[in-house]
Order: structure tokens, then C-alpha cells, then sequence
């Protein structure tokens, strides 16, 4: 079991950044692949990117080159760095966890998560 709370959001001027972080509870965290999603108004919650367990990261093709995803395994945290933000980015940010492996498609669903945090919003003004 591992609870998630995510941090961070707020509002910030197109072309800014923000980082998220996401919390867990548990002594496991590094267990876990651990993802960001996030759902915009009137959207279906997408996949913004995942970090595995022990090594390797991948993003959606709309946030490559502006979000970075780490985690710290020692603070059983996992952050969100997103620069060059734009308007679309707007949308409430989901953390989201998993203890088993899936491939790169598998792990873009939302499906394939058993943990979620509360999320948190980030609103990006033109």
C-alpha cells in the first residue's frame, strides 16, 4: 500500500516553470514506477510521463524537452520539473503509482495504475 499527495501547482505565466512534487507513504517507494498524469478541462485524464523503479525515464510527445521527472527514493518523492509552460499545460496534475513492471505502452494508461494521489492544479495564463 502507498498513500500519494502531490504539491506544487499554482498559477504561472506561459513561458515559466513549476515543480511538483508527490509525496508517498510506505516503506516500499522505491518499489515503484511511479507517473504523472493530468487531466485539462473537458479532457481525459493522458499520460505526461513515468519514472521506473530502478532506472529510465519516458514522456509523452507534448511534454518532451519542457518536464523532467525525478525521484528522490531517500525522501520518498517524486518531482515533476515543468519549463517552458504553456497554456495547454493547464490541468489538474495526478502522481500515480505502480509495482509492477509494463512496457512503455502499457504504462501510458491510467489503467495500469493502482495508486493515485488527489492531484494538484497548474493553470497557465497566456
Amino acid at each position: 500500500q502507498v498513500q500519494l499527495v502531490e504539491s506544487g501547482g499554482g498559477l504561472v505565466q506561459a513561458g515559466g516553470s513549476l515543480r511538483l512534487s508527490c509525496a508517498a507513504s510506505g516503506r516500499t517507494f522505491s518499489s515503484y514506477a511511479m507517473a504523472w498524469f493530468r487531466q485539462g478541462p473537458g479532457k481525459e485524464r493522458e499520460f505526461v510521463g513515468l519514472i521506473r523503479r530502478l532506472v529510465g525515464t519516458y514522456y509523452a510527445d507534448s511534454v518532451k524537452g519542457r518536464f523532467t521527472i525525478s525521484r528522490d527514493n531517500a525522501k520518498n518523492t517524486v518531482y515533476l520539473q515543468m519549463n517552458s509552460l504553456k497554456p495547454e499545460d493547464t490541468a489538474v496534475y495526478y502522481c500515480a503509482a505502480r509495482l509492477n513492471f509494463c512496457s512503455d505502452y502499457e504504462c501510458r494508461s491510467s489503467g495500469e495504475y493502482g495508486y493515485w494521489g488527489q492531484g494538484t492544479q497548474v493553470t497557465v495564463s497566456s
